[in-house]
């Protein structure tokens, strides 16, 4: 069984939505959509679960062409970021309710509600009210009512986007282990990078309507093919800088930082891509180069602290564990952790040994 989209386009009026997409997703996989805002994150699966269609090129699961196929003939479920539920039924109803309409008799519904809701940790709360519930326990409802139909398709867009920090974060763990053992595919759309690290399988990055790269979650991240796909699985945002390479040393242009690299490429120019947590208020890795910086803005979050500072004409964000306090205006010193640089070519395209 697997999902493909087969130079999928989407174009409303003269604006185009999706850019011609070739995506294919196998059975037994958790599948990251990664982007922004508007970057077509939602619209990729309103055409995946047939709820729009595409105006150009056609959608094939498990070897059949669907792209025409109604979405209620599909076996598909879709959970949104908003909170979904029927207000006027139980938490038991709200899960059996696509059970119900299938005709699944009673005793099955009643079966397959309790398992969904032990998994989700809603058993306690199966005679409640949406209105009784926390916004965690809503999304969980919402969630099971997804996973009780058996889909081979289940699509998540953003449902942890409206969740607090910690529930956020439990969700995130418990995701993957939902699916285990579950024959299907599941597509989770995400502005978030963490996410896609949490939750590992694949991933594609995706900006403005377009596939950047597609493959497996930990791969794409330490070797993106190209300097946009590394800028969107990155936040707070990459740091970007032209540098020069001459012999064995690395020189920022027209700034007096340098170092060496075990990497092997030829003399000439490139960029380079710093995430933030590779820029510290300490030295970390056994190939540090220090950096000086004028601070501009400095936010503490407890675990850990973001500075933004200038160095020469260039803004640059740090990320480090702790409590690191900084006054904006001080010039401070910052360490860089060479061994995690990313280098791009004058295409932007990722460059490694040789």
């Amino acid at each position: 069984m697997s999902l493909e989209l087969k130079n999928v386009e989407k174009k409303v009026g003269i604006e185009t939505h999706i850019y011609p997409t070739n995506l294919k997703l196998e059975k037994n996989t958790i599948n990251v959509l990664l982007g922004s805002t508007l970057a077509g994150k939602t619209t990729l699966m309103q055409i995946m679960a047939g709820l729009d269609k595409p105006t150009s090129g056609e959608i094939w699961f498990d070897d059949e062409n669907v792209t025409g196929k109604e979405v209620q003939k599909r076996n598909c479920s879709m959970v949104y970021q908003q909170f979904i539920n029927y207000p006027n039924f139980t938490v038991f109803e709200n899960i059996a309710s696509p059970l119900k309409i299938t005709g699944v008799k009673p005793d099955e519904i009643k079966e397959r509600v309790g398992k969904v809701a032990e998994l989700l940790k809603l058993s306690a709360m199966l005679n409640k009210k949406p209105d009784e519930l926390s916004g965690g326990q809503q999304q969980r409802t919402a969630l099971a009512r997804a996973l009780v139909k058996n889909s081979d398709l289940i699509l998540l867009d953003e449902p942890l986007a409206n969740l607090d920090f910690k529930l956020r974060e439990e969700l995130r763990e418990e995701l993957p282990k939902l699916f285990e053992d579950r024959d299907c595919i599941v597509v989770y759309a995400t502005t978030e990078p963490l996410d896609a690290l949490m939750i590992g399988g694949n991933t594609a990055t995706l900006l403005e309507g377009r596939v950047i790269q597609y493959g497996e979650t930990l791969n794409v991240y330490n070797k993106p093919e190209n300097l946009i796909s590394a800028k969107v699985f990155s936040d707070p945002p990459m740091n970007i800088a032209e540098i020069s390479k001459s012999g064995e040393m690395f020189k920022l242009k027209d700034y007096n930082v340098q170092w060496k690299s075990n990497i092997k490429i030829k003399d000439g120019d490139y960029k380079i891509g710093i995430r933030p947590h590779n820029i510290t208020t300490y030295k970390e890795g056994n190939n540090s180069v220090e950096i000086n910086g004028k601070v501009l803005i400095s936010e503490l979050s407890g675990s850990e602290s973001l500075i933004h500072f200038t160095n020469g004409k260039l803004n640059w964000v740090s990320l480090s564990n702790g409590v690191q306090q900084k006054n904006i205006g001080e010039n401070t010193k910052l360490f860089m952790n060479v061994d995690e640089f990313l280098y791009f070519d004058t295409n932007n395209r990722l460059v490694t040994n040789g």
